[in-house]
């Protein structure tokens, strides 16, 4: 067997082992790079280490240590309760809050599962609380996430684009980001219609039973009729502290200067929460153990092991085998489908590093438009993302109330399911078959 063959079925037992023996696939895909490359390549491990990506870890470090800084001064709950109060009671409002919240956290660099476990609890307690969908309310923050992700400072859309860049394959963050954003909030439109039309239906047939209309409980799988229009006292806007507005000005401050200068974001976040400790010594203290380590180490785990791959040549190997199928639209939506299929089960970061870069060979060909193929890729990871053998489907079913647990698992189980199918076809026939 050759060591391309070789490399492919460790990728693959990487992703198969991680996912039912519930090892970590970062630790996984370093021993992978260490056995193939020095083992089996009779590489040196400075050759190995080389492919270590040191500049994707210091970005990742300094944004989610920023960001526990936040989460550990109250700065983010004050955003998020600020942000309730708003809406003034209106109830309808409460999803579309936690989207944009959701959006906005991922869109800034929020590591997704660190945004979803930020948003979630409160998400899920105002959907108990005031008698909305909890399926609904999870969605729009699972999908909230994934709309923001893909932000030319988001964690996902650092990923995508540096190794469009490093490849030479023509992308478009702007576009990349809008697109998500635009499909996610249809998404979440088209969510929301259905699932409170549902609720109408059911409440309309409860009024024309036995004990009468019904006034005051809404139906528990939608906001329902009574709801949408109730003026409700929410919580009211926390204090501004000195801490909290130093975090707010430091987040603002990252954002304008990462847009305007060419600063590595990694740098610019790693200073600003080293200002920030100094202000907030404890809280920094606090979030030193809650930078998000498991997800750093999968990252950087994951796009070592690519690397080593492309100096073995397995890519231009996959590339080659998989020209012979001699339809570049059925290819792109074969990558479409393995990324939806993988990424439901798995991690979603690790099977974006490691597709974009097998398909560089496909995108550099012209057979399709690699911005539109690295848009349908991205979407087709990451909207199955809300599937419950993911960390963010997981999240939000560990955060719904004890009586509606099973239901929304199942719930999610079968949106999951159906997105597996949906959504490659979907984000397929959207961006690449018109052959924009």
């Amino acid at each position: 067997m050759s060591i391309q063959l070789i490399s492919i079925a460790a990728l693959v037992a990487v992703f198969l082992v991680s996912t039912v023996l519930n090892v970590h696939m970062g630790a996984l895909a370093f021993v992978a790079t260490f056995v193939i490359g020095v083992g089996l390549a009779d590489m040196s491990q400075k050759e190995v280490l080389a492919g270590f990506p040191a500049g994707l870890f210091v970005i990742l470090v300094g944004v989610t240590f920023l960001f526990a800084i936040a989460k550990a001064n109250g700065a983010i709950d004050w955003v998020v309760d600020s942000a309730v109060a708003l809406v003034r009671g209106r109830v309808w409002a409460l999803p579309w809050i936690m989207f944009l919240i959701a959006a906005g956290l991922a869109g800034i660099g929020a590591v997704p599962p660190a945004a979803v476990a930020i948003v979630a609890p409160t998400a899920m307690r105002l959907a108990q609380r005031y008698q909305i969908s909890p399926l609904l309310m999870g969605l729009m923050v699972a999908n909230g996430v994934s709309a923001g992700e893909f932000s030319p400072i988001g964690l996902f859309g650092i990923i995508v684009n540096d190794v469009a860049v490093d490849n030479g394959v023509e992308s478009s963050p702007i576009l990349l980001f809008l697109s998500c954003f635009l499909v996610n909030t249809v998404l979440c439109l088209a969510l929301y219609t259905v699932i409170n039309q549902r609720a109408r239906s059911s409440s309309r047939s409860d009024d024309h039973g036995v004990g009468g209309p019904s006034t005051s409980t809404p139906h528990p799988d939608g906001i329902g009729l009574q709801v949408v229009d109730a003026e409700v006292a929410l919580a009211v806007r926390p204090p501004m502290t000195r801490s909290i507005a130093a975090t707010l000005t430091g987040l603002v401050a990252m954002v304008g200067i990462v847009m305007v200068t060419d600063l590595d974001i990694g740098f610019v976040a790693m200073t600003l929460a080293v200002v920030l400790s100094i202000v907030s010594p404890g809280a920094a203290k606090e979030a030193l153990p809650k930078i998000a380590w498991p997800s750093v180490f999968l990252i950087v785990g994951i796009v070592t092991y690519v690397n080593l791959l492309q100096e073995l040549g397995t890519v231009i190997y996959v590339s080659d085998g998989v020209s012979h199928l001699n339809s570049p639209l059925l290819i792109a939506l074969l990558i479409c489908v393995i990324g939806a299929v993988v990424s439901a089960f798995a991690s979603t970061t690790g099977i974006l590093g490691a597709l974009v870069p097998l398909a560089v060979p496909f995108l550099l060909s012209g057979d399709v438009s690699s911005v539109a193929m690295i848009i349908a890729l991205s979407l087709a990871s990451s909207i199955v993302d809300s599937s419950p053998f993911s960390t963010s489907g997981a999240l939000i079913v560990a955060n719904t109330a004890e009586e509606d647990r099973d239901r929304v698992l199942s719930q999610l189980l079968r949106w999951g399911l159906a997105m597996i199918v949906a959504a490659p076809v979907m984000a397929w026939a959207l961006f690449v078959l018109p052959g924009w």
